[in-house]
């Protein structure tokens, strides 16, 4: 034995509209920060999903040499993504020594080429995402200076991502952004 239900009639029903992702208009500064080296990965996930999508983006690690890379040797990843580190065969952790030398100042110099070539891209607004690794350590440490960092990030266009990595974030840094991760171990 089957059940029998009436036939009820319908009122047609137009199509939904097609939905679409909106342009986001004003852009980021996030900061991403740990008492511990280690919150690149995370955010170099997401420059190179964001490359893969079509965005131009710029990953300056201002610390990390070690590859002796350098502005003319930075690598390119995807076709839109440019790596960039300095141009020392060694990851820099010591702050600037007092008298530079000619070994202490070639760090300097290959640091403040990165930050030179960052600030210009971030300035003229060529890249879509900007990643400053270690940003607030090249500060603390003595390679960059606070003041310029901080009126060269104000100054950003606005539609402009920036993200900023590292162990040591500047309190006025930290109060200009928009988001800030902090990470942790061990809760």
């Amino acid at each position: 034995m089957t059940a029998s239900f009436p036939l009820v009639a319908l009122d047609p029903v137009s199509p939904a509209p097609a939905l679409r992702l909106v342009a986001q208009q004003e852009g980021l500064l996030q900061i991403h920060t740990a008492p511990f080296r280690g919150s690149f990965g995370a955010v170099l996930s997401q420059a190179l999903r964001t490359a893969g999508l079509g965005s131009k983006v710029l990953v300056s690690q201002l610390l990390k040499g070690g590859v002796d890379q350098g502005l003319e040797s930075s690598l390119w990843l995807c076709g839109r993504l440019q790596w960039l580190r300095p141009g020392v065969p060694f990851c820099i952790s010591e702050p600037v020594p007092p008298r530079a030398d000619e070994l202490a100042a070639r760090p300097l110099a290959a640091v403040r080429q990165v930050w030179a070539y960052s600030q210009e891209q971030l300035l003229s607004g060529s890249v879509d995402l900007l990643v400053l690794d270690e940003l607030g350590l090249a500060v603390e440490l003595g390679y960059l200076d606070k003041a310029e960092v901080l009126a060269t990030l104000e100054r950003r266009p606005v539609h402009l991502d920036v993200i900023v990595t590292g162990p040591a974030m500047a309190p006025e840094l930290i109060a200009m952004a928009d988001q800030v991760t902090k990470l942790r171990r061990g809760l």
